[in-house]
């Protein structure tokens, strides 16, 4: 049986998930990278879900293409050039700039490896979008990908005041979302559920603080334990929370799955 359909009521513009790597899109994060480039993983998502606000689904980039563009994304334009117009509207007066996986996220269709490297444009862009639209590949991450709903970040709630960022960490954290890719492109469930273990890893150990802060009255730590114990992988959909991405063959209790968008 089909849902109902929210476009008209949430607006034509996609929604995405941001997988294994992120974080890597960040110049602070990617100038440490010995091995460039470093890699993350985005998801086009289709609208028919009305996702939380500050829960890592690009809602605020979201509010600001429908501010300039509407209830759809221009037509007939490069997708770079619109990543770069979002980008610059989205940071026009912030003093700390967001990344651009946002951007890309939200304009590329399908499943994409963004690739950051320092040297091209500071890190702000990507070197590269590999993007992969194959309707099988699409399909098989809406059966194993499972969302669970943990709630939004906190009022004064910033996962930067600690940083133990290393060159180590940061190369690993690029290759998380390589194997990501990989695993997501061949249909690896086991291969999928380890690079997003291996990235909640990699956050825990760069900034504690995306896990564990004073505002956070949730067991983070403890939530991700037992499903990770459970299922091949689990991660959050952004820092302080938000919801929980399960991978799993099986039904998730109390989850709900994604349909991801091939279109542009």
């Amino acid at each position: 049986m089909q849902g109902p359909n929210l476009q008209g009521a949430i607006s034509a513009i996609p929604y995405r998930a941001a997988l294994a790597g992120g974080w890597i899109d960040q110049p602070f994060v990617s100038k440490l990278n010995p091995t460039p480039p470093g890699c993350m993983v985005t998801v086009a998502l289709v609208p028919n879900v009305p996702f939380m606000d500050r829960a890592g689904m690009a809602t605020g980039t979201r509010r600001v293409a429908r501010r300039i563009w509407g209830e759809a994304f221009p037509t007939g334009r490069p997708r770079e050039e619109l990543v770069r117009e979002l980008y610059a509207e989205e940071n026009r007066h912030l003093t700390d700039p967001s990344g651009s996986q946002d951007m890309v996220g939200l304009i590329y269709p399908g499943v994409n490896r963004l690739d950051f490297d320092f040297t091209h444009e500071g890190g702000y862009f990507p070197r590269n979008v590999q993007t992969n639209t194959d309707p099988d590949v699409a399909r098989w991450v809406e059966k194993v990908l499972h969302v669970v709903t943990i709630g939004p970040r906190p009022p004064g709630y910033n996962p930067l005041g600690e940083k133990h960022l290393s060159a180590d960490v940061v190369s690993e954290l690029g290759q998380t979302g390589r194997r990501c890719f990989d695993a997501i492109v061949s249909k690896d469930l086991v291969a999928l559920g380890q690079s997003m273990n291996d990235c909640m890893r990699c956050w825990a150990t760069m900034m504690p603080g995306i896990i564990r802060h004073p505002t956070i009255t949730a067991d983070l730590a403890g939530i991700l334990h037992a499903y990770q114990l459970r299922y091949p992988g689990a991660m959050y959909s952004g820092c302080g929370g938000g919801y929980l991405y399960v991978v799993s063959d099986e039904p998730v209790p109390g989850a709900f799955q994604i349909k991801v968008r091939l279109d542009d």
